[in-house]
Parts: C-alpha cells; sequence; structure tokens
C-alpha cells in the first residue's frame, strides 16, 4: 500500500502509543518536516528527546513520550491561513485558548501558531497537537 502522508502516519502513531501508555516509540519513514513539527511539540514539552537512527534509507526516530500528549493531527489539505483567520482556525482545531498548538509552515520555517503571530506572518496549515 502506498503512503499518502508520512506526516499524518507519524502523528497517529505517536497518538496510539500514547493511548497505549508507552514510554517510546519508533517512526519511519522520516522527513525534514516530521523533524521541524517533532522539534516544534518538544519545544512546547508535549514529547521528550527524540533519536534519528540512521539506516542508509529513509531512517528511524524514536521518539520518548512523556504522558502529556491528548491528541495530534494533520490538517490535509494544507490550506493558507492568514493572521487574521489564525484565530478561527485556532477555534476549530483546539479545545481551549490556554493550550494547544496549531503548527504552521511558513517562509521564516516551521512553527507554532502564537511564534506565527508574534513574527506577523501567515502560512500553510501542517497540524495541530494539545
Amino acid at each position: 500500500m502506498v503512503r499518502m502522508s508520512t506526516l499524518a502516519d507519524c502523528l497517529k502513531n505517536l497518538a496510539n502509543a500514547e493511548k497505549r501508555g508507552k514510554r517510546q516509540v519508533l517512526v519511519r519513514p522520516v522527513s525534514k518536516v516530521i523533524i521541524k513539527f517533532l522539534k516544534v511539540m518538544q519545544k512546547h514539552g508535549y514529547i521528550g528527546d527524540f533519536e534519528i537512527v540512521d539506516n542508509h534509507r529513509s531512517n528511524k526516530l524514536v521518539v520518548e513520550l512523556n504522558g502529556r500528549l491528548n491528541k495530534c493531527g494533520v490538517v490535509s489539505p494544507r490550506y493558507d491561513i492568514t493572521i487574521e483567520q489564525m484565530e478561527k482556525w485556532v477555534v476549530n482545531l483546539l479545545p481551549s485558548r490556554q493550550f494547544g498548538f496549531i503548527v504552521l509552515t511558513t517562509s521564516r520555517g516551521i512553527m507554532d501558531h502564537e511564534e506565527a503571530k508574534k513574527k506577523h506572518i501567515g502560512g500553510k496549515i501542517l497540524g495541530f497537537f494539545y
């Protein structure tokens, strides 16, 4: 079977392992987008460290889980959002304004919606986690 979205597969693996109470999970294949998405999650404390295992093909990731992740997902297709539309997407995707993040890909890299608001830039929506 063909993989449609490696990012969606990665986030689904993380969410399922978290529900099962696992401490770590193996994710493959790995892409730059997946690594940057996980760095945003790590920065906010939703996952622990992750390590790239090089197998001379598409690599693997071993992600340490810490029990904080409730749900994560991909928004497909990757909609363009402006700063004005950001609040609408926050209300639609996140359970509360107090916690959770929407991850955007912008011209200045992959970042969460709060950082994009501070830098005053919009972009394409990748996914969310809380």
